[in-house]
């Protein structure tokens, strides 16, 4: 844990908290005028973010899924079986994503084309905002993450 101190402008002292947020886990902001009172001095307790937990491989992730044509008939299955609005829940959205990443697996060793793996992605994204996540990387590993603990769960 440490201290940091910034001077800075008034305008500018929801822009540096964002930021020191953004890149440390932080206390909140101790605000004191400079002594000329022009400026602000801010103090923030901060850390360093946790190290996540390495990303698992997609054959780490997989290694207990069904076949590719078994999670295709379950996926059709389910969306077919509920009305579209019903927003179907974690597992359908989960289980959909992993078998879109996959299948873009599949056709990058290929060399196809990058569709697939765009609406992997775009896949991984609902389940990032079903899950209220904020992730901030590919978000193909947090679906390899999230499937690998929900089929060692099963």
């Amino acid at each position: 844990m440490f201290e940091i101190r910034v001077i800075c402008d008034p305008a500018d002292i929801d822009r540096v908290s964002r930021a020191l947020t953004g890149a440390f886990d932080t206390g909140p902001a101790r605000q004191y005028p400079t002594h000329d009172s022009k400026r602000t001095r801010l103090y923030i307790t901060a850390d360093h973010f946790a190290e996540p937990e390495p990303w698992p491989t997609p054959e780490e992730a997989y290694t207990l899924a069904p076949s590719i044509v078994s999670e295709i008939g379950w996926t059709a299955r389910t969306a077919a079986d509920r009305p579209f609005y019903d927003g179907l829940n974690r597992e359908f959205w989960l289980r959909k994503a992993a078998l879109l990443d996959r299948i873009a697996l599949s056709d990058e060793a290929d060399s196809a084309t990058r569709d697939a793996a765009d609406l992997a992605t775009r896949a991984a994204q609902r389940l990032m905002e079903l899950d209220n996540t904020a992730v901030t990387s590919e978000p193909r590993h947090y679906v390899r993450q999230q499937y690998a603990a929900w089929a060692k769960n099963q």
